[in-house]
């Protein structure tokens, strides 16, 4: 993918630091990572484990704040922002996505894809309404009424893609989303990410060690002892 210098970045990164503070010893988990993801694009992130991957991810979609530096979603400063307002910005314009799908077991997949709208109080018919046309961009509207328990791992996944879609993130952030996949399963995943990429628009930021999946971005990132060691592109 090539970027124009007009291409909005729905995700940046500034200078970010994270430290940690165990049994009296500093741990520097992140050291002066820049970066950014622009409209559209796949960026995959990959590292060894305890390079800082999922570190990273957790600063990016807002779940942590840096020690130093400071994430921008869609040219908003999280940093400047109170709790209230930084959920609101996660909640409306970031989509989540981990290796373990998190579902809760007592709802349906539609109501698990329509919670993310019902939190942020859309009306329950509205939300359901959406979950349902999302669980069809996902190829489950036939499941839409089972539990996570009634579900295939892969499918499991599937609803969880569509949980994260359902707000119309700019950017869905994914942590080893095919990491307790089998590999007829995680293409299939593969497949699908490509097609909400191109057909939705939405951005992509994968954490992952699956050469395959990072095959697949514009973008591979590479993380080394909490530093962006090398970039590289794909198209």
């Amino acid at each position: 993918m090539t970027e124009s210098p007009t291409t909005p970045h729905v995700l940046r990164a500034v200078n970010l630091v994270k430290r940690y503070v165990e049994s009296g010893n500093t741990i520097e988990v992140l050291r002066d990572v820049s970066l950014h993801v622009a409209a559209g694009e796949r960026v995959a992130i990959v590292g060894a484990s305890g390079s800082g991957k999922s570190t990273l991810l957790h600063l990016l979609g807002l779940l942590d704040t840096p020690t130093s530096g400071h994430v921008e979603v869609d040219g908003q400063r999280a940093d400047t922002l109170g709790e209230r307002a930084r959920s609101r910005l996660r909640n409306q314009r970031l989509g989540f996505v981990y290796q373990f799908h998190h579902l809760l077991p007592e709802f349906s997949a539609e109501d698990n894809v329509a919670m993310p709208l019902i939190v942020r109080r859309e009306k329950r018919t509205v939300a359901r309404e959406h979950a349902r046309e999302m669980l069809a961009q996902v190829g489950l509207e036939h499941r839409m009424h089972h539990h996570p328990g009634q579900l295939s791992g892969g499918e499991r996944q599937r609803v969880a893609l569509a949980r994260a879609l359902v707000t119309r993130p700019g950017c869905v952030l994914a942590d080893e989303p095919t990491g307790n996949l089998d590999r007829y399963t995680a293409e299939s995943m593969f497949e699908l990410l490509l097609k909400v990429n191109e057909q939705l628009g939405t951005a992509l930021a994968i954490v992952t060690h699956d050469p395959a999946l990072a095959a697949l971005a514009h973008r591979r990132l590479y993380i080394d002892k909490g530093r962006l060691a090398d970039t590289d592109t794909t198209c």
